[in-house]
């Protein structure tokens, strides 16, 4: 199973998330603070971070960044319902996802293992995937975009031959649209697909990752080649294959 570190510091919280988990077989470890939510992930070395923004100390926002500095293991932030401003940050910052407390076992499970499926190849032998769907089946050899290079198969991108490290939304939402060149999907589609968000999901989600991929694999990202908006329905990957 799945190493989580929790960063929180509301017992009531702690509690709940840690007994939710460990019943359902995770190992866990919980951090009160942002320094020692960083000590404890050097230490314990997780496979998924769900991160509080209210810390004492150094705030859950800049915990965020300085884990993207190095890392590119999967955050959930644990966000209030009147945390939207702070929310948004930290998503531009790296996050993957948001849980709003309180949630249930169930939901902190669900949205655990569907952003954990992103750093996990799919099985090429399964049915045969629509335009853009089951973005990690693909061909050995890696695709060309331009200066990107796409190897489905190692899960790695690069760009003029340097690679570039992206953080499992990212990379899922890059290699799902550029599984099919030129076909525009909604932002819903998106949330449904990349985040695996059945119901009406948040659009900002899909518009914050956007962002932080654009700033890696765009030359200049206030004019995309790659990611390209199409006003009114979304977004959808730009240049054809070579």
């Amino acid at each position: 199973m799945p190493r989580v570190l929790l960063i929180e510091d509301d017992p009531a919280v702690q509690k709940g998330v840690t007994l939710a988990l460990r019943r359902r077989g995770h190992e866990l470890e919980v951090a009160a603070s942002g320094e020692t939510g960083l000590l404890t992930l050097e230490r314990f070395r997780p496979d998924l971070v769900l991160l509080d923004l209210m810390l004492p100390g150094i705030s859950g926002l800049e915990v965020c960044r300085r884990i993207r500095e190095t890392r590119q293991l999967p955050i959930i932030i644990l966000s209030a319902r009147g945390d939207d401003i702070d929310l948004v940050v930290g998503l531009e910052a790296g996050a993957d996802d948001y849980i709003v407390k309180p949630a249930s076992g169930e939901v902190i499970e669900a949205r655990m293992k569907a952003v954990l499926r992103r750093v996990v190849p799919q099985d090429p032998a399964a049915d045969p995937p629509r335009a853009g769907q089951n973005a990690y089946a693909g061909p050995v050899t890696p695709e060309r975009h331009g200066d990107l290079s796409l190897d489905r198969s190692a899960l790695l991108v690069s760009k003029n031959g340097q690679e570039v490290p992206l953080a499992p939304s990212e990379l899922k939402l890059l290699l799902f649209l550029a599984a099919a060149p030129g076909q525009v999907f909604s932002r819903q589609l998106l949330l449904e697909q990349v985040w695996e968000h059945s119901f009406y999901g948040d659009a900002r989600l899909v518009d914050a990752c956007v962002m932080r991929l654009r700033g890696k694999v765009e030359d200049d990202p206030r004019h995309p080649v790659y990611i390209q908006t199409v006003r009114g329905f979304g977004y959808r990957f730009g240049p054809v294959p070579s």
